[in-house]
């Protein structure tokens, strides 16, 4: 990737990606861990009306066939109808298999045992939700035979704007490591229903909700930035590019503050075969 300023903007620096040497690759990085690696040829994902979702399930749908991938929209009943209506369009211009299966009952079920009296927050009832979410696509894919897709992005990972265990756990995401301004890109490449490429990025766990709301900043804004403290930028030297000294602390404490996240469980290491500290699987070896 590549940056260019742009003064006048309020972002001083934006990312550009070349989406056509990416998509094939995206599609072949499928193909191998899917059908090479682990032997298996469908793919489930949650399929939620947003950009993220409808990008992996066209990588998916080119890389095995749109009749070996199955998504299913999983509504809670604060979820947009609107996201609903979105996730038909996507599937049905993509020619894969859609199910869905209501959430709500699950959650406020187990809402219900906390008794009346318990307070229950959005963060919480919405990391409850996205848990809930993963309960089901686990067991679908179990009932198919198939792999969960993760759908989460780059900019989402490094802000921390996820639940634990629950939109990172399918164990193979293909855009894991693209920014949102990236995953814009590879959608305009794959000709994506416009609806979905261009509507506000929402986690879709509330009414009303949407990404920028909730993070106080724009992908547009924040990606770039994520981009150069990777790369060991200082803030001062990121000021120094006319980037905003508040958008700037903004991303900073988010990506610091969330580190943790971004790792498997911390586990006290006390030999010398600890699994993801000494010992790896043999591909990790470049050993097949």
């Amino acid at each position: 990737m590549t940056f260019a300023v742009h003064r006048a903007q309020r972002a001083p620096l934006a990312l550009a990606c070349d989406a056509r040497v990416l998509l094939p690759w995206l599609v072949s990085f499928l193909r191998d861990e899917l059908l090479r690696r682990r032997g298996i040829k469908h793919a489930v994902l949650g399929l939620s009306g947003g950009v993220d979702s409808a990008v992996v399930a066209a990588l998916c749908a080119r890389a095995l066939g749109p009749e070996r991938v199955t998504a299913f929209r999983l509504p809670y009943r604060l979820s947009s109808p609107s996201s609903l209506a979105d996730a038909a369009t996507v599937a049905t211009a993509l020619g894969i298999h859609l199910e869905t299966i209501e959430i709500t009952a699950a959650v406020d079920g187990y809402l219900e045992t906390l008794g009346r009296s318990a307070t229950v927050d959005a963060r919480r009832r919405g990391n409850i939700i996205a848990r809930m979410r993963m309960i089901v696509l686990f067991d679908q894919a179990a009932r198919l035979g198939a792999l969960p897709i993760g759908t989460g992005n780059k900019s989402e990972r490094l802000l921390g704007y996820y639940t634990w265990h629950g939109d990172d756990a399918p164990p193979l995401n293909p855009i894991g490591d693209l920014f949102k301004s990236e995953v814009w890109e590879l959608a305009r490449e794959l000709a994506l229903p416009d609806i979905v490429v261009t509507k506000p990025p929402t986690a879709d766990l509330e009414a009303d909700q949407t990404d920028e709301g909730d993070l106080g900043i724009s992908y547009r804004v924040a990606d770039p930035l994520l981009a150069l403290m990777l790369r060991g930028y200082s803030d001062a030297a990121i000021l120094a590019r006319g980037a905003c000294p508040e958008d700037v602390a903004v991303v900073r404490r988010r990506l610091e503050a969330t580190h943790w996240k971004r790792h498997l469980p911390t586990t006290a290491v006390v030999s010398d075969t600890a699994i993801d500290s000494w010992y790896l699987r043999p591909v990790d070896y470049g050993v097949l």
